[in-house]
C-alpha cells in the first residue's frame, strides 16, 4: 500500500509519520509512505493524508502555491473518490470558506464554514488544547472498535461548522458541541490528532489504512 502525506510546509508531520509506520506494524501491512507534494506521486498512492497546523489561512495559502497541488487533492479525493484524511487544519480545509485572520476560500469539498470557537467571554481558554472525550455519533469505519467517549488530543481554536449534520460521525464538549470527526463518502477528517492520542489514536488510523 503506497501511502502519500502532502507536503506542503504546514509544519512539522513527523508524528504523523511514525503513527503510520506504528499501525503497518500493528496491523502487518506493508506500506510505503512518501511525503511529498509530487503530482504523479499523489495521484499513484492509494490514500492520502492531508495534516495541517497554524491557521487556515496560511495553510490553503501554501496548498495554492504548489502548482496543481489543489487541483491534484481534488482529482484524488473527488474524482477518483480514493480515501483521504485530513488531520486538524486538513480537516478544516474540507470546508467551502474560513474565517481565521481573514475570509479564506476552502477546498469546498463538505459545504460549510470554520469559524472560531465561542469562548463564552472568556469562560473557556482558546487554544483548546489537550485530552478531550469524543462522543460518536453515528457507525463509522474509522470509529471501528472505539469505544464511545474516549479520550483524544486537541489543539485548535476554531471549528468546522458542516451545513449538512450528517457527514458529522462525532463531537466534543468544549464550550458546546464541537464537530471533531467528519466523513463524507471517501473523505475522513479529524479536528483532534490522532497520531498524538496515544492507542485509540493509533486505531483511528489503523481503521483508515484497512479502508
Amino acid at each position: 500500500m503506497n501511502i502519500a502525506i502532502i507536503d506542503y510546509e504546514s509544519g512539522n508531520i513527523s508524528s504523523v509519520i511514525n503513527s503510520f509506520k506504528k499501525a503497518s506494524v500493528n496491523q502487518n501491512i506493508e506500506i510505503k509512505i512518501k511525503v511529498t507534494s509530487d503530482i504523479k506521486t499523489i495521484l499513484s498512492s492509494d490514500k492520502v493524508i492531508l495534516p495541517g497546523q497554524g491557521s487556515f489561512k496560511n495553510c490553503t495559502e501554501s496548498l495554492e502555491k504548489i502548482q496543481g497541488l489543489k487541483d491534484t487533492l481534488n482529482e484524488f479525493a473527488i474524482i477518483k473518490k480514493k480515501p483521504l484524511f485530513g488531520i486538524c487544519v486538513g480537516m478544516q480545509m474540507f470546508a467551502d470558506v474560513g474565517y481565521e485572520e481573514v475570509e479564506t476560500k476552502g477546498l469546498g469539498w463538505i459545504p460549510g464554514k470554520v469559524l472560531k470557537i465561542d469562548n463564552q467571554n472568556g469562560k473557556y481558554k482558546l487554544p483548546h488544547i489537550g485530552w478531550n472525550q469524543v462522543n460518536i455519533k453515528k457507525k463509522s469505519i474509522i470509529f471501528n472498535n472505539i469505544k464511545n467517549n474516549s479520550h483524544f488530543y486537541f489543539v485548535h481554536s476554531y471549528e468546522f461548522v458542516p451545513d449538512d449534520k450528517d457527514v458529522v460521525s462525532a463531537t466534543t464538549e468544549y464550550t458546546s458541541s464541537i464537530v471533531c470527526s467528519v466523513e463524507k463518502e471517501n473523505i475522513f477528517g479529524t479536528q483532534f490528532h490522532p497520531e498524538k492520542s496515544d492507542q485509540e489514536g493509533l486505531k483511528i488510523i489503523e481503521n483508515f489504512m484497512d479502508l
